[in-house]
């Protein structure tokens, strides 16, 4: 197995781990757009709330713009005055299949909830 490959496998491995993990707190494992959607309630901050269509598209937003910031292509700003958090981006994001681009989000998301010490 070449090294790209490797990395791979422990990525997937480590995705699993995160799933078996958020399953056992909710009862099922989540899909990509799942922990997304909780890491963007995670910064909000409010807690699990009635959110509408639109808030919950913000929240995923949110997690995205926090996701990316990791490799660099997002900063955040600041909160508006309702405590919603806003992300300036600083770079352009490379043109990526869709494959990649899970895997891009499904890494950082590793790192996020390794950052908050989840995993």
């Amino acid at each position: 197995m070449d090294k790209k490959n490797a990395h791979i496998t422990s990525l997937k491995e480590r995705w699993e781990f995160l799933l078996g993990k958020l399953s056992i707190m909710l009862g099922e494992p989540p899909d990509l757009q799942g922990v997304i959607y909780l890491i963007g309630v995670q910064e909000l901050g409010k807690g699990f709330l009635k959110f509408s269509k639109d808030q919950k598209q913000d929240l995923m937003h949110i997690a995205t713009c926090k996701l990316l910031s990791y490799s660099g292509y997002y900063v955040l700003e600041g909160e508006d005055l309702d405590g919603w958090p806003h992300w300036k981006p600083v770079k352009e994001i490379p043109k990526l299949s869709l494959k990649e681009q899970d895997w891009m989000l499904k890494e950082a998301a590793i790192t996020y909830f390794e950052e908050i010490e989840f995993i």
